[in-house]
């Protein structure tokens, strides 16, 4: 090693004992910092409700189809030809309206007949009364024998009845053609024509159905509750877990089949009480107003149950709850301020919440906002939605 001539071998031997000694007190200092424990991680900020329990309303959405609440098919009473349809097919009509007319002219000389027949029994009446008041004072004097007077008053009687008869066929052949113009039987919407002028309608066969006539308001809507649902309901009603409403007095929502509700409620008018054979289940049927004629029958629409309550019961946010492999969980707030993934049984949903029906008690701290960042045995701090909302109304605005 050469070494220069302005420093002497002293001074070299006490330069590299410098250097050395510099690098081995920065090697000791990165030794013991590695060595010394780093302190528990900051609590993480989050947002927690506290659980109380509360009566929520209990909702039962269903599948359902609505039906006309009066539906008639509109027959022919007599044969005859179609001479004329008198409605617009598919348009409202009112109660007696006319609908169809039959070709007349048959059922006029029908009448015509029948008339006549009236007026010879009239004849025949009143020739055998004229009679039989002849011989009835004679037979009193014992100036007629009695079989005239027997054979007098049978004709009377005869003629009478005749005349009786006659008169009913006369009543039946005005009634038939009464029958030839066929009006509506109620107000509603009407079907299409079945068939078409100049058809001959055989009354009592397939032709004589012509059309038919609905109702639009109120309407029916009916679903069908399963054996199984049937059974989980009562259940619940035996444990308390549900409270039905007084004299089973339910209402019912209508949402349409692109989300918006039905501005009218009704209410449930039947429940079947048995169930049907061939699907298992039985049919409920609730009534609901529809004057603006929105609903029409045989649209498919969700019901929605209410009127029974469910007490006691536990709600969380829908957020808040999450899908793991193994079901729901939620994470809570323990009493060390420490997160725990909770699992827990879901429920009903009333609104933005659902029901907890199992895994949660009343006072437990849920965290609603923040979990994300969480796992089990975390450190947390909680603030309530309230202090959080505050806080972000009083945070200052970054000028741009």
């Amino acid at each position: 090693m050469t070494i220069n001539a302005g420093f002497s071998h002293r001074t070299c031997v006490a330069l590299f004992l410098g250097i050395t000694s510099f690098f081995a007190t920065a090697l000791l200092s990165g030794c013991s910092n590695h060595e010394n424990p780093k302190g528990p991680p900051p609590a993480t900020e989050v947002v927690a409700i506290t659980v109380q329990p509360q009566n929520v309303p209990a909702v039962f959405p269903f599948v359902a189809q609505v039906q006309s609440s009066h539906q008639v098919d509109v027959m022919a009473r007599v044969s005859g030809f179609l001479e004329k349809i008198s409605y617009k097919e598919g348009e409202p009509v009112l109660q007696g309206q006319e609908l169809f007319l039959l070709d007349k002219k048959p059922f006029v000389a029908a009448v015509d007949a029948a008339r006549a027949a009236v007026d010879i029994r009239q004849s025949q009446l009143f020739t055998a009364k004229a009679s039989l008041d002849r011989i009835k004072p004679l037979a009193d004097q014992n100036a007629a024998s009695k079989s005239d007077l027997d054979n007098a008053m049978g004709n009377f009687k005869t003629a009478e009845a005749s005349l009786q008869q006659d008169k009913a066929n006369l009543d039946k052949a005005l009634l038939d053609l009464s029958y030839t113009t066929i009006t509506s039987p109620l107000s509603g919407v009407s079907g299409q024509a079945l068939m078409r002028e100049g058809s001959y309608i055989a009354a009592g066969s397939t032709s004589a159905k012509l059309t038919y006539v609905a109702k639009l308001d109120p309407v029916w809507v009916d679903f069908s509750i399963s054996q199984n649902e049937q059974a989980n309901f009562t259940q619940e009603v035996e444990s308390g877990r549900l409270v039905i409403p007084k004299d089973h007095r339910y209402s019912v929502d209508i949402e349409l089949s692109d989300g918006s509700r039905h501005p009218q409620s009704g209410v449930v008018n039947f429940a079947e009480p048995t169930f049907s054979k061939e699907t298992g289940t039985f049919l409920v049927r609730a009534e609901i107003p529809n004057p603006k004629k929105a609903l029409r029958p045989g649209m498919f629409v969700r019901a929605y149950l209410k009127g029974a309550a469910r007490p006691n019961a536990l709600l969380v946010p829908q957020k808040a709850v999450q899908q793991s492999s193994n079901g729901h969980i939620v994470f809570v707030a323990t009493d060390k301020g420490l997160a725990e993934a909770r699992p827990v049984m879901v429920g009903d949903w009333i609104g933005n919440d659902w029901i907890i029906s199992q895994g949660l008690k009343a006072g437990d701290k849920v965290i609603v906002d923040g979990f994300m960042k969480l796992g089990p045995g975390m450190p947390v701090k909680l603030v309530s939605p309230e202090e959080k909302k505050a806080a972000q109304q009083t945070k200052p605005t970054v000028a741009k």
